[in-house]
């Protein structure tokens, strides 16, 4: 009995060393394409790369906006991984697996559409703002009540960086199915705000005041000049609202600084020249009830109850 489990193991030991052996020489037989599968995945993410950066270059000069030759460019990178990743499968020896890849390229694309539904429907909304272009890089857009400068269009997301430096990753599906206000598309934009002066100034000298004052403001445009007019007779003033044009190429600068700057001149030019700028008139209303309302006044260290 202990001769034939004896036996039995050596038997085991035998056949282990031997499949050992056999696994071995078939690693040694494989050891040169393995490094060469190494060498060829490195030179393909070097192509890859090399090729973006080349695409880049050649579609910035061409295409209409840069966002379009980055898309392309990264489209263009994923090919050259790709077939880089078919051919070490191939250099390995499995070109039949590499087979089944293609072949069932098919229904893996159908299968995997189901399941990334999200994902899919990202990268085909970013094929079409590529090439559709309602913005470029750079841009100050507003999407849903998200405002910021356009920093790139990934695969699947859009990259906006608010006026905050808060970086914000809108999917490009909601890009495109969403209202997109482009501010600076056509380097111009007209803004707006409103002041309010007494009853009893004089309405249009405050309105020719007011539109020299814009006027004078460095960034303003002159082509078109700024006007103001009466837009509401509000509880104690009369409130004038003033329009004016400026460029965007920069929104922030261009506009929420520049308003800023004609604000505060306004209302500086209106107080100097006599001109009265109320506060809201708080109205008391006394009920039937109400037979008398006290009043304190104070004056130095004595006070005196007064009733009316």
């Amino acid at each position: 009995m202990q001769n034939s489990n004896s036996f039995e193991f050596s038997n085991a030991t035998s056949d282990l060393i031997r499949v050992v052996n056999e696994y071995w020489e078939k690693f040694i037989f494989l050891l040169p394409n393995i490094f060469f599968a190494i060498l060829l995945f490195f030179i393909f993410l070097w192509l890859s790369s090399k090729a973006q950066s080349l695409m880049q270059n050649r579609l910035t000069g061409k295409a209409k906006d840069k966002i379009t030759a980055d898309y392309i460019a990264l489209l263009i990178k994923w090919a050259v991984l790709i077939i880089g990743f078919l051919l070490v499968l191939h250099t390995l020896g499995l070109s039949a697996v590499a087979g089944g890849i293609l072949a069932g390229a098919g229904v893996s694309a159908l299968v995997i559409g189901f399941a990334f539904k999200d994902i899919a429907e990202n990268f085909l909304a970013g094929l079409i703002l590529a090439f559709n272009r309602p913005f470029e890089l750079g841009d100050s857009i507003e999407v849903d009540e998200v405002v910021g400068k356009v920093k790139a269009l990934n695969i699947r997301t859009t990259h906006i960086r608010t006026f905050d430096s808060r970086d914000v990753y809108i999917p490009n599906g909601t890009i495109l199915t969403s209202n997109v206000i482009n501010l600076t598309a056509n380097g111009l934009i007209r803004t707006d705000f409103v002041i309010g002066i007494d009853y009893n100034d004089n309405i249009q000298d405050a309105l020719n005041l007011i539109e020299r004052t814009t006027k004078d403001v460095k960034g303003v445009l002159q082509k078109d000049p700024p006007y103001a007019t009466v837009d509401e007779l509000g509880v104690s003033t009369v409130n004038i609202k003033v329009f004016f044009w400026a460029e965007t190429n920069d929104y922030k600068k261009g506009i929420v600084l520049l308003k800023g700057k004609v604000m505060q001149e306004v209302t500086k030019a209106l107080l100097e020249n006599g001109f009265g700028l109320p506060a809201d008139i708080q109205e008391l209303k006394l009920y039937d009830y109400q037979k008398t309302f006290p009043v304190e006044l104070v004056k130095g260290e004595d006070k005196q109850s007064v009733q009316t």
